[in-house]
């Protein structure tokens, strides 16, 4: 039984915020939303460009061969990245031409004709662009802007929310890392002043003293300690 328009665009919906929503592949995420572009909105391809909060573009995808050469290239996909606002483009205009050259006689020579460019934007917040490729001149209508535009609503909101979770879990591991080697530190300070006599805080001091001169991390050095690699007489030699 074939699925009806609205049956589809609610089919990819839900797979569009399956594929964001753990650890995401940005590279799949954006191909996916290419390809369900051209199958739901009246065009012929699409392209997807993803930037980081510096505007430098971090993944990219599209709906065929075309359309990933033209990603790679300055012109309405990185324009919208930059603005944050829609850019609407008829490739045979000469201003077109002059603002973009490489690009517009790239698309050209492929066969489109116009270009129409949407924000992937999270409120204030410009995640990336999505471009719909036609062969004729003429844009898409209102009705076809609005189906991609929550298309792309859709796939940002996932990515954003993947961004936060990706960050809170890059934080919880460095402090994590942090901890253990303030753990280790500790422990390699209890050895090196029960080996050599010396109160705990001369311990540290030799210890970073050490590290310093020789150019070692002090947790690396602390852990070699603990697992009794270091010879801890280096140190009283260091201190003489």
């Amino acid at each position: 039984m074939t699925s009806t328009p609205v049956e589809e665009l609610a089919e990819t919906f839900v797979e569009l915020s399956d594929a964001v929503a753990v650890e995401p592949d940005l590279d799949h995420v954006l191909i996916l939303l290419a390809d369900r572009s051209v199958r739901l909105l009246t065009i012929a391809a699409a392209g997807l460009l993803l930037v980081d909060q510096a505007g430098v573009p971090q993944a990219s995808g599209a709906s065929d061969d075309r359309v990933a050469a033209l990603c790679e290239l300055d012109g309405p996909l990185r324009e919208c990245c930059r603005a944050g606002a829609p850019v609407a483009v008829d490739l045979s205009a000469p201003a077109t031409a002059h603002r973009w050259p490489e690009f517009t006689a790239a698309a050209v020579a492929v066969g489109f004709a116009s270009v129409h460019t949407l924000p992937l934007r999270l409120r204030d917040q410009v995640l990336g662009a999505t471009s719909l490729f036609r062969t004729e001149p003429v844009g898409p209508d209102e009705r076809t802007l609005r189906v991609a535009q929550a298309l792309a609503d859709v796939a940002a909101i996932g990515l954003s929310q993947a961004r936060s979770l990706r960050r809170q879990t890059d934080l919880a591991a460095q402090l994590q890392h942090a901890l253990t080697s303030r753990v280790v530190i500790e422990q390699a300070k209890g050895i090196i002043a029960e080996r050599l006599g010396i109160g705990v805080d001369v311990a540290f001091t030799a210890l970073r003293h050490y590290a310093r001169s020789n150019n070692n991390r002090i947790a690396e050095l602390s852990a070699s300690v603990v697992a009794g690699e270091f010879d801890v007489a280096l140190l009283r030699r260091r201190r003489r």
